[in-house]
């Protein structure tokens, strides 16, 4: 038998080392998964980390605190389903037709990135309100039409059933998902040790609220921070506290999921994306392009690769949700119609904090149709451009009614007139009588019923008044925005700096508003929702 030297020795040993070198180089790292949390009408200043007194959220604090918290995150729209839109494609709603317009269909063209994460191995699901109110494939007739969420598919309906010893919601108007048992439920029975994508669309704190229901959560009224666009009046702080009651039971389940995360040893390897869709829905939040109405929370933690306890102020849009998720997950975006927003990867990966990318000035925002609130449907389009300390509103339609129309039908007598502004015989507001734009709260009845009061009449104008074409506000200075600066002299270079960036914007995302062929096309989409009948605008009194 031929003896091996021992220089052959030094070799084979060297080449040992390097092939258990290279197979460990060649196992595969293990993927990351995404929690992604949003609750329903939640306006940026409403969480612990933003020093609100009257919530309870040591969930999203906890995210804000150990991760990357945004100042300045701009939902897609100041209405649920063209924000959630923009949220899926990448694209502002005015770029999704139907699919970017409150309860219309949503065409298959209109890829979501949840598509690309299942194509990379993901496992994906879904637990509450994913994106909508979409009317989505009926039968083999609407061949056009997705037939699946577009926020992605629910494997399990696990509720709450009323009156048992489990029901533990904390008030009526809270609905009976209950969100945590369906994220496990999916997490042990379907996700298969599978990198996952789980989107946790709470449907909370959307109305109705249960009036009161503050009172018995160890809340009071002195601790409710009221918005300089509404009265300082008890109705209004209860109100407000009753709207806290159900942001803080969307933390709860965010807490029991992070809690499960940790426990089975997920968490480190998850990253977790909490928002909320648009503002609060309130007089001149919900459906406003207020910072109120669009501003929303906005936390990512991920420990073990994002440098945390950092707060960032770079402009940020919904739009840019898609492309980052994609990076993130390392999937590609073949197939999907070209996106408008960009990936924030770089500031997630970033040490820095404040202003990290220089480049990133501004975020875009928009509305359209919100409810049935106008003569046939009309909506009322706007277009927004934010930068870090001003905000430039574009109202398209300034001869309409922001918060929809003060009269409608009668939906018993097609022909007849209910009382304008929706108020009964007794003196009361009355439900869906007017200005259906602004869901019903007891806040906006007040409004309505003591509009002529000297001190409410302000801000009975300020949320239902017509508004002029332009708006510009320093938010830094007023963030109510309450006083208009557009055509101020000492503001005109940034007025029109950002009025210029606007439609540069809408020309290059080609919004049909702008550049056609057909601008009003946007009013003529479907609603497969109730509908609402309203008198042409020369009924209208110019007076309010």
């Amino acid at each position: 038998m031929k003896r091996i030297n021992t220089g052959q020795k030094i070799l084979i040993v060297l080449s040992i080392c390097m092939f258990a070198l290279s197979s460990c180089e060649q196992e595969p790292q293990k993927r990351v998964n995404i929690l992604f949390a949003i609750s329903d009408d939640q306006s940026f200043a409403h969480t612990g980390f933003a020093g609100c007194e009257f919530v309870n959220t040591p969930a999203f604090d906890r995210i804000a605190s150990e991760g990357v918290y945004f100042t300045n995150c701009y939902a897609g729209s100041p209405g649920c389903a063209p924000s959630r839109s923009t949220i899926a494609t990448g694209r502002y709603h005015w770029q999704n037709e139907q699919a970017g317009q409150h309860a219309s269909a949503w065409l298959k063209k209109f890829v979501p990135f949840i598509d690309m994460l299942d194509l990379n191995g993901y496992k994906t699901g879904r637990a509450g309100k994913g994106v909508s109110p979409f009317q989505y494939a009926r039968d083999d007739n609407d061949s056009l039409w997705r037939a699946t969420d577009a926020g992605g598919i629910i494997h399990s309906d696990i509720r709450y059933e009323k009156g048992s010893p489990e029901d533990e919601r904390t008030a009526k108007g809270i609905g009976p998902v209950n969100y945590f048992e369906n994220f496990k439920f999916f997490m042990e029975k379907v996700r298969d040790d599978e990198p996952f994508f789980f989107w946790y669309g709470c449907k909370e704190p959307h109305l109705s609220y249960e009036e009161g229901s503050w009172k018995r959560n160890g809340k009071k009224l002195a601790d409710a921070e009221v918005p300089a666009f509404l009265p300082d009046h008890p109705i209004i702080r209860g109100d407000l506290l009753d709207y806290a009651v159900e942001i803080d039971w969307f933390d709860v389940h965010l807490q029991r999921m992070l809690d499960y995360l940790e426990e089975i040893g997920e968490l480190e390897n998850t990253i977790v994306i909490v928002t909320s869709d648009n503002g609060l829905p309130f007089p001149r939040g919900k459906a406003n392009a207020y910072e109120f109405g669009v501003r929303v929370p906005f936390a990512v933690s991920f420990p073990k690769e994002f440098p945390g306890g950092r707060i960032v102020e770079d402009p940020i849009s919904f739009a840019d949700l898609a492309p980052t998720i994609l990076e993130l997950t390392g999937s590609s975006s073949e197939g999907m119609l070209p996106m408008s927003g960009k990936s924030f990867a770089d500031i997630l990966n970033s040490e820095e904090q404040g202003i990290v990318d220089s480049e990133r000035e501004y975020a875009f925002a928009g509305r359209e149709r919100h409810s049935c609130s106008r003569y046939q449907n009309w909506g009322y389009p706007q277009r927004v451009i934010r930068s870090k300390d001003y905000l430039l509103i574009w109202n398209m339609k300034p001869e309409r009614w922001p918060a929809g129309a003060p009269q409608r039908y009668d939906p018993d007598n097609p022909e007849k007139l209910l009382p304008k502004y929706g108020i009964a015989e007794d003196g009361k507001f009355t439900k869906g009588w007017a200005y259906t734009d602004i869901g019903y709260t007891p806040t906006k009845a007040f409004l309505i019923e003591n509009r002529d009061d000297p001190k409410v009449k302000p801000y009975f104008d300020m949320a239902h008044a017509r508004r002029p074409e332009f708006e510009l506000y320093d938010v830094k200075q007023d963030l109510a925005c309450l006083n208009n600066l557009f055509g101020v002299k000492e503001y005109k270079d940034i007025q029109e700096k950002m009025k210029q960036a606007l439609i540069a914007e809408l020309k290059k995302s080609e919004d049909t508003r702008v550049v056609g062929p057909d601008k009003e096309i946007f009013d003529s989409y479907l609603r497969y929702s109730p509908m609402r009948e309203f008198p042409p605008p020369e009924y209208d009194d110019i007076s309010n």
